[in-house]
């Protein structure tokens, strides 16, 4: 085997004259044992439910993550729904990966009501929320959505928001 500036390489022999490099990514790939996907309030994580159970089945140490997580949502309004994604190694480590708190949450937080309508289309709207604030939050949570741009992120945030009874209004 020849290092070329850091780049591993093996030579394959064709014939007898000539050799032809041949590149190998000699990288370890992570492999994970478990992977675990959870919604936890921002700066309120702790071991009991649903965090406990979880983490516990996989073997994580679950104050190390509990700790680890509230200090990466500190930052956050307390309480705010955060999904989290917690990828276990087979030696029992971890590493986790916060996203944005959910669309309903956003859309809830601009319509200023406490839950969505749980008979939508058949009594009044709960709520309103105009186009510019749904503007406001694909451009917040694109990076979270399956959307290319920020008016098919808005398209789907209008219809979240008329399936728990809210208003989109123009203006």
């Amino acid at each position: 085997m020849q290092i070329i500036s850091n780049i591993p390489l093996m030579f394959v022999f064709v014939s007898a004259k000539r050799s032809i490099p041949f590149c190998i990514n000699m990288a370890k790939k992570e492999e994970y044992t478990n992977i675990i996907k959870l919604q936890i309030g921002a700066g309120a994580a702790n071991p009991s439910p649903p965090v406990g159970p979880a983490l516990g089945q996989a073997g994580v140490n679950i104050m190390e993550f509990c700790k680890a997580f509230n200090d990466a949502t500190k930052d956050m309004e307390k309480g705010v729904p955060v999904p989290v994604i917690i990828k276990v190694k087979k030696d029992r480590t971890f590493i986790f990966e916060t996203k944005k708190p959910p669309v309903s949450w956003y859309i809830k937080k601009a319509a200023k009501v406490k839950k969505g309508g749980s008979t939508v289309g058949k009594v009044a709207d709960i709520g309103k929320i105009t186009v510019s604030q749904i503007m406001e939050i694909a451009k917040e949570k694109i990076q979270d959505m399956n959307a290319h741009n920020e008016e098919a992120a808005a398209e789907m945030i209008k219809g979240s928001a008329r399936s728990m009874g809210i208003t989109v209004v123009e203006s």
